[in-house]
């Protein structure tokens, strides 16, 4: 018998632990996109986050005897929180099994609330197997974080939320999308409502299972997903969540890192609260969608789904907000080594202010200079990039360029015309207590280091920038290390940043 999400919803047990969350207009980011942006602001819940609607809907049915049992979950963070209010609101022992990379704050919170945490695996997959291995012990019920019919419902109460706090004219719901729980719970109880209403799904570039999965008719599952957003870092979503997306969700908008980080910077402007990465994700894509679509006058509401923010990483949001806004634009420029040659570069640039300037003497002939200038918008950077190149200056927009925006930026030094062989790889690696150096030891046998650059940037994995020789008689061999290795990695030995500013 098919399931009544309606009835469902609409009888969820929520209220206990969840507060009905503001629906708050954002004025500054309405005026700058000529549109009425409605925020609703599920950061301000017990745990700073919706999820603890669904687990406690789920808890809240079980029988007595199943509570007995206690109850288990897998999760990095969010769910942890909910699942572990819940238990603790009805009396209920809980155990979380966590990875071992997930930050000391978000341990503390969950054991703060009473459950038991079990830290195992480097990833939110080697902690969900392991939990399922648990509960098959303990008899535990297992509390999926996205996949279940009672979690669904109770992440379906914030879209009737919406619909009563706002009676007038809505055109899209924005939601972020990682398993597909809270999106299929808000568009099941929408598209029954009020069906002229678009659910609008937004998903980063680097962990779009849901939209894979969408266009290829099946469930896709990742090999890799980006961890920036780590609250929508999933491989592959549910099979109930996918079903319920295909019938009612109306699209999907992917947007990057820069795009999240200047939506954190909106809504901190807005509201002075600081959302996580993917508590942002929503505002990102209404952002990106009425750019697209250039409308007017519209009312959208997005969902700010979680405040759960490691304070290390807020040094990297601002570094890329304003590159997400596009007004900062990274410049690699190629100017004659020559008296007089920086004076005519800056009269170029105007009275734009300049962010960043690096440059090391490096060839008697050019002069190759990382720059960062502040600009308006996207348009400003090309033309600039005309003018400049229409005096011959050789310059290339490095502002889309992971590489040049991770680790080039931060790199002193310059060229090594000895080292011979060198090629270049960015790998990224579990951050966890010893991680670096086991990471420098296995990558110390066989070749020679030539260059090395990593920068903590707050987040549960680390990001390393590293340059080796190896001869061309020993590609193959290479290859298979790396392959042993195991670690997420990409060759950068032909990215112009490289060239320009590190390679022979």
């Amino acid at each position: 018998m098919p399931i009544d999400y309606l009835q469902k919803i609409l009888t969820a047990k929520v209220y206990d632990v969840a507060i009905e969350s503001p629906l708050d207009l954002a004025p500054s980011l309405s005026r700058r996109l000529g549109n009425r942006i409605l925020l609703k602001r599920e950061d301000q819940q017990p745990v700073f986050s919706f999820k603890l609607r669904g687990a406690y809907n789920k808890m809240a049915r079980l029988s007595s005897a199943e509570r007995a049992r206690g109850v288990i979950a897998a999760s990095a963070g969010n769910h942890a929180q909910g699942v572990a209010l819940a238990a603790q609101k009805l009396s209920c022992a809980a155990t979380i099994v966590m990875p071992v990379t997930t930050p000391h704050i978000k341990i503390a919170a969950v054991e703060g609330r009473g459950a038991k945490v079990v830290l195992h695996g480097d990833s939110y997959s080697d902690a969900y197997a392991h939990a399922l291995v648990l509960q098959r012990r303990s008899r535990a019920t297992f509390v999926h974080p996205y996949d279940d019919p009672d979690v669904i419902a109770g992440q379906g109460t914030i879209g009737m939320e919406i619909l009563r706090q706002w009676q007038g004219p809505i055109d899209a719901i924005f939601v972020a999308v990682g398993g597909g729980g809270l999106i299929s719970g808000i568009a099941a109880y929408v598209k029954r409502v009020r069906p002229d209403i678009k659910v609008i799904g937004v998903q980063p570039r680097d962990s779009d299972a849901m939209a894979r999965s969408l266009a290829a008719g099946r469930r896709v599952k990742l090999a890799h997903v980006g961890l920036f957003a780590d609250g929508v870092a999933v491989k592959q979503v549910g099979k109930e969540t996918f079903r319920l997306v295909r019938q009612y969700v109306d699209e999907i908008v992917l947007v990057d890192t820069d795009a999240i980080c200047a939506a954190l910077k909106d809504v901190f402007e807005d509201t002075r609260s600081i959302l996580e990465p993917a508590g942002a994700l929503a505002i990102a894509g209404a952002k990106a969608w009425v750019e697209r679509h250039r409308t007017r006058d519209r009312t959208y509401v997005a969902i700010a789904c979680g405040a759960n923010m490691n304070f290390d990483r807020l040094r990297f949001v601002a570094e890329r907000a304003e590159l997400g806004e596009q007004r900062e634009a990274i410049l690699a420029v190629t100017i004659a080594e020559q008296p007089g040659s920086f004076r005519e570069f800056c009269a170029l640039l105007g009275k734009r202010s300049v962010t960043e300037f690096n440059y090391r003497y490096a060839d008697a002939r050019a002069a190759h200079i990382f720059v960062g200038i502040e600009v308006h918008n996207r348009r400003e950077t090309d033309h600039l990039l005309a003018e400049l190149r229409r005096r011959r200056i050789e310059a290339y927009d490095l502002s889309d360029n992971e590489m040049a925006k991770l680790h080039v930026r931060h790199l002193v030094g310059g060229h090594a015309p000895s080292a011979k062989n060198e090629i270049l790889y960015r790998f990224e690696f579990p951050e966890r207590p010893g991680a670096l150096m086991k990471f420098l030891n296995s990558m110390s046998r066989g070749w020679n280091i030539s260059l090395f650059h990593y920068r903590n940037h707050g987040a549960d994995y680390g990001r390393v920038l590293v340059g080796m020789q190896v001869p061309p008689s020993d590609k193959g061999e290479f290859r298979r290390f790396l392959d042993r290795l195991g670690y997420d990695c990409v060759e950068e030995t032909g990215n112009p940043a490289y060239r320009m500013f590190l390679g022979r």
